[in-house]
């Protein structure tokens, strides 16, 4: 999608994020699944992910990150006109997630709906965000991604079960004032002609979970890794030119990227094919794997927090998912 020029720049107000207490390592999935902490780590750079409680649901964690990003934003939850959560677990089909984020927030005054766009689905919703706030309609926005990605892995399945973790990451978003920083640019795409590579079958209208069929894990991810990658690398690097050069930058302009913590093979290749050292790729999956829409959420709150990045620093931050989708956002903070 293009990018238009605007009046009313928008910036990010404020960071948070949250994971469940329960950490679940290498060595514990060794007791589950036909594996080791070296295989593991090896080929994903994972070390250990969080797992959400029976009781607590994507919504708890989207409700635990944004309490975090609204303290920091200065700006109270009555006060948010609009509430986008970005998750493929919701707690419910219908209604979403957002809208129990709102109740338990008390944000009475906002508007309040889920994106599905898998690991894109933060930048998804930050490029809506920002266009809705730019174009006048609201002032502020919370945006999230949430997962609670355990209720939807097949812990059978030894390729998909040791890659996913659970979490949320959120940020709010408002009209910039002075100094306050500028969303430069932002980046969104997708391919259809590949759904089958990366996918939960079952649940849906298409394949129902019945009695006949509750065995089979249809509600478990399936995925093909290699071929995965191979758009992973191309989709993500393309992004993340494009809105470097509609943002007017060039990589030395660079102070940090954020890209999708999915797996540190791609994480590399990304830096490799842009140019860009380790030491400004910021990475956490070895803490908690693939949250999904969650991730670059929760290394945007981490970053920030950990002093990664500052005032006036330029920031990239890019995505892939199941989709396939990829989107990707240029920030001036």
């Amino acid at each position: 999608m293009s990018e238009y020029k605007t009046e009313s720049p928008v910036c990010i107000a404020g960071t948070g994020s949250y994971v469940p207490e329960r950490v679940m390592t290498n060595a514990d999935l060794e007791k589950i699944v036909d594996t080791s902490d070296e295989w593991i780590a090896s080929r994903t750079g994972i070390k250990e992910r969080r797992i959400a409680a029976e009781d607590e649901f994507t919504s708890h964690l989207a409700y635990k990150a944004s309490l975090k990003a609204l303290e920091q934003s200065g700006i109270a939850a009555q006060d948010i006109e609009l509430i986008i959560v970005a998750t493929i677990t919701p707690d419910t089909p219908t209604p979403a997630t957002a809208c129990y984020v709102q109740e338990m927030l008390g944000a009475k005054g906002a508007v309040a709906f889920d994106i599905s766009a898998a690991c894109s689905g933060f930048l998804y919703a930050m490029k809506v965000a920002k266009r809705l706030i730019s174009d006048g309609a609201y002032k502020n926005a919370l945006i999230v991604g949430a997962e609670k990605l355990s209720s939807a892995v097949n812990w059978k399945d030894r390729n998909t079960c040791i890659l996913f973790g659970d979490g949320a990451g959120a940020a709010v978003l408002k009209r910039s004032g002075e100094n306050d920083g500028e969303i430069l640019a932002t980046e969104m795409g997708s391919d259809g002609a590949h759904t089958g590579l990366l996918r939960i079958p079952g649940g849906g209208s298409a394949l129902p979970i019945t009695p006949e069929n509750v065995d089979q894990n249809l509600h478990g991810m399936e995925m093909q890794g290699r071929e995965v990658f191979k758009v992973a690398v191309n989709a993500m690097k393309n992004a993340a030119e494009k809105v470097i050069e509609r943002a007017g930058l060039d990589t030395d302009d660079i102070q940090l990227i954020i890209p999708h913590q999915a797996n540190l093979r791609i994480i590399d290749a990304i830096a490799n094919r842009l140019s860009v050292p380790n030491d400004r790729v910021y990475v956490n999956l070895q803490k908690y794997g693939n949250t999904s829409a969650a991730a670059v959420a929760i290394a945007l709150d981490e970053a920030h927090r950990e002093g990664a990045f500052k005032r006036g620093d330029n920031i990239i931050l890019v995505v892939f998912g199941a989709g396939f989708t990829w989107a990707a956002t240029a920030i001036r903070w």
